[in-house]
C-alpha cells in the first residue's frame, strides 16, 4: 500500500511547497527536483488535496523559462488574488549564467498571472526586478506578497542579505510595496535583527489577536522557526520553543481553511538512501497542523485526517505493563514484527526523577539493535538515536561518547513526572514523532526496514496505560493519487 498523508512524485523529491488554498481545496505548488546532470532548469509542479492525505498530482505548473531566461530555474515564491479574480504569482528567477553587478550569481524576482483558475500563467518579464541598493545580488529570493488591509497596500518580503557586515549575520528580511501589483518600491526592511546567513521561505499571517512571522533559518541550524507580534510592524517575540520541527524538515510555509492551520513542508532525504548519509536538499512532502495556545504560541502536529489514515489495529503491550528499573535499564518488545507502515500510540505514566525512556521502532527481538525514540525528562528534550550506529563509510560500529546520538535530531520541551503521549507514524523510510500534540521530530528510517515495536525505561520507572498499533485504512479508491508513492518505490 502506497504512503498517505505524504507526497514524492515518481522518479523526483519535493523542494519548497508554495501552499495556497481556496474553495476548501489546497493547491500545493513545489519546486520539482528531478537531481538530474546536467540540469534541465527547475520547474514548478503541482497538486491538489481536499483531505490532506490523498494528493492529485496536475504534473508542471510553470516551466523553466528555458536556457538563456532569466528564470532558468523558477524557484521559491507566493500566490495572491487580486480582486478581478486574477491569480498573481511571484517567483525567484534564476539563470547559471547570470552574474550581478558585485560578481554574485544574480537572482530576481519575477511575476506571472493566471485567469484560468491556475491552469496556465502568462509571464510578464517587464516586471522583473533584482535587489535594490545595499542588498546583495545573489541572494534577493523568496518574494512572499500579501494585502495589507491597515495601510492599503500590497507588501512583499523578500529573502535577503547586506551587502556589507559579518558575513555570518547579514541575513534580513528585506521589503517593498506595491498599489498595482506590477510596480515595486523598496521599502524598510521587514526584519532585520542581524543573527543568520539569511531567512528563507519568509511569511507573515494574522491569528485571532497575534501576528506571526514564518522563516527557515539558512546558517547554524537548518530548520524553520516562528517569531509573534500584537501588530505587523512588531516588536517580534521569541518564544520559548520556536521551531516548527527539527533538522530533517524545512522550508515550511502555511495556508487556512477555516479556523485551521495547516504547514506544508518537506522531510529531507539522506545521500545513497543510509542512515549516515549527509542531509540533501529536498524530499517528501510532508503537513503538520498548528495549534494556537491561549498565550499566542503555538504547538505542531500531523493532522487527524493523517493519524485516521492508520486504523487497522495490530498488535501492541498490554496496557498497565509496568518497567521498574532504578538503577539499570528495562524494556518490553511486541512478539512480532510490525508493519512496514503503522502508527503508534504510547502513553506513559512517568515517574518521578526517572532519566528516560521512550519506544523502540524496528528493533531486534532482544531490543539491543533498532531505532530509539527517547524522552529525557531531566534534560527536557525528545530525541531519537539508533543502535548500532554505524561510521561514515566503513562496517565499524562507533561506540565512541564524542557521538551520543543522531546529531540533530533533537526537540526541546517539557517532560515532567506524569503522563505524556508519544504518537509516531512511520511509513516506509518516513518517521514523524509528536509529543504531547505539541513537539514534532521527523526523520528518516533508512537501513533497517523492519523490526519490532518496544518501551524502555532507563534508570526509573514508568506504567504504560497506552501502546496502540495501527496500519493503514484500505485507500479510497475515489481518491488515489496519480503517482506512485515513496513507499512503492522502495519496499
Amino acid at each position: 500500500m502506497g504512503q498517505r498523508g505524504f507526497y514524492q512524485p515518481e522518479g523526483a523529491w519535493v523542494g519548497d511547497v508554495i501552499p495556497w488554498q481556496e474553495d476548501g481545496e489546497f493547491h500545493l505548488f513545489y519546486l520539482y527536483e528531478s537531481r538530474q546532470v546536467p540540469r534541465e532548469g527547475m520547474p514548478w509542479h503541482r497538486v491538489v488535496t481536499d483531505n490532506l492525505v490523498d494528493f492529485d498530482d496536475r504534473g508542471e505548473a510553470i516551466a523553466s523559462g528555458g536556457v538563456t531566461a532569466a528564470d532558468f530555474n523558477v524557484y521559491t515564491g507566493s500566490i495572491v488574488l487580486a480582486e478581478d479574480g486574477t491569480h498573481h504569482v511571484f517567483y525567484t528567477g534564476q539563470n547559471p549564467d547570470a552574474v550581478g553587478d558585485d560578481g554574485r550569481a544574480l537572482q530576481v524576482v519575477m511575476h506571472a498571472t493566471s485567469v484560468d483558475g491556475m491552469r496556465s500563467w502568462q509571464r510578464h518579464p517587464d516586471d522583473t526586478f533584482g535587489a535594490t541598493p545595499g542588498y546583495e545580488t545573489g541572494d534577493w529570493r523568496d518574494p512572499f506578497v500579501f494585502w495589507d488591509e491597515a495601510a492599503r497596500v500590497w507588501r512583499m518580503l523578500i529573502t535577503a542579505r547586506h551587502a556589507h557586515g559579518p558575513s555570518r549575520r547579514r541575513g534580513v528580511i528585506a521589503q517593498c510595496t506595491s498599489h498595482d501589483l506590477s510596480t515595486w518600491e523598496p521599502a524598510a526592511p521587514f526584519w532585520n535583527p542581524r543573527r543568520y546567513l539569511a531567512h528563507e521561505c519568509p511569511e507573515v499571517f494574522q491569528w485571532g489577536g497575534w501576528w506571526y512571522l514564518v522563516f527557515s533559518e539558512f546558517s547554524d541550524a537548518f530548520t524553520t522557526r516562528y517569531r509573534m507580534a500584537r501588530s505587523l510592524d512588531g516588536p517580534w517575540q521569541v518564544p520559548e520553543h520556536d521551531t516548527i520541527d527539527g533538522r530533517a524538515y524545512y522550508a515550511a510555509k502555511s495556508a487556512a481553511r477555516g479556523d485551521r492551520r495547516f504547514f506544508f513542508g518537506w522531510i529531507a532525504s539522506r545521500e545513497g538512501a543510509q542512515d549516515d548519509g549527509p542531509w540533501q536538499w529536498a524530499g517528501t512532502m510532508s503537513v503538520l497542523e498548528a495549534e494556537q495556545r491561549a498565550d499566542g504560541t503555538l504547538a505542531f502536529r500531523p493532522p487527524e485526517e493523517s493519524r485516521d489514515a492508520f486504523s487497522q489495529p495490530e498488535e501492541g503491550i498490554p496496557a498497565g505493563s509496568v518497567l521498574l528499573a532504578p538503577d539499570g535499564y528495562r524494556d518490553l518488545l511486541t512478539r512480532e514484527d510490525a508493519p512496514t507502515a503503522f502508527r503508534l500510540r504510547a502513553r506513559f505514566d512517568i515517574a518521578d526523577s526517572t532519566t528516560e525512556c521512550g519506544v523502540l521502532l524496528r528493533a531486534g527481538a532482544d531490543g539491543d539493535e533498532g531505532y530509539v525514540l527517547r524522552l529525557e525528562p531531566e534534560r527536557g528534550r525528545l530525541v531519537f538515536d539508533r543502535w548500532p550506529r554505524r561510521a561514515t563509510g566503513t562496517e565499524q560500529w562507533q561506540i565512541s561518547g564524542d557521538v551520543p546520538f543522531a546529531i540533530e535530531l533533537e526537540r526541546p520541551c517539557h517532560i515532567g513526572a506524569g503522563e505524556h503521549v508519544l504518537d509516531v507514524i512511520v511509513d516506509g523510510d518516513i518517521c514523524v514523532a509528536t509529543l504531547d500534540d505539541a513537539t514534532v521530530l521527523s526523520t528518516r528510517l533508512y537501513d533497517r526496514r523492519n523490526g519490532r515495536l518496544g518501551a524502555f525505561v532507563g534508570e526509573g520507572a514508568v506504567t504504560i496505560t497506552e501502546f496502540s498499533v495501527f496500519s493503514p485504512a484500505p485507500a479510497d479508491p475515489s481518491q488515489q493519487t496519480h503517482s506512485d508513492s515513496l513507499l512503492a518505490k522502495t519496499a
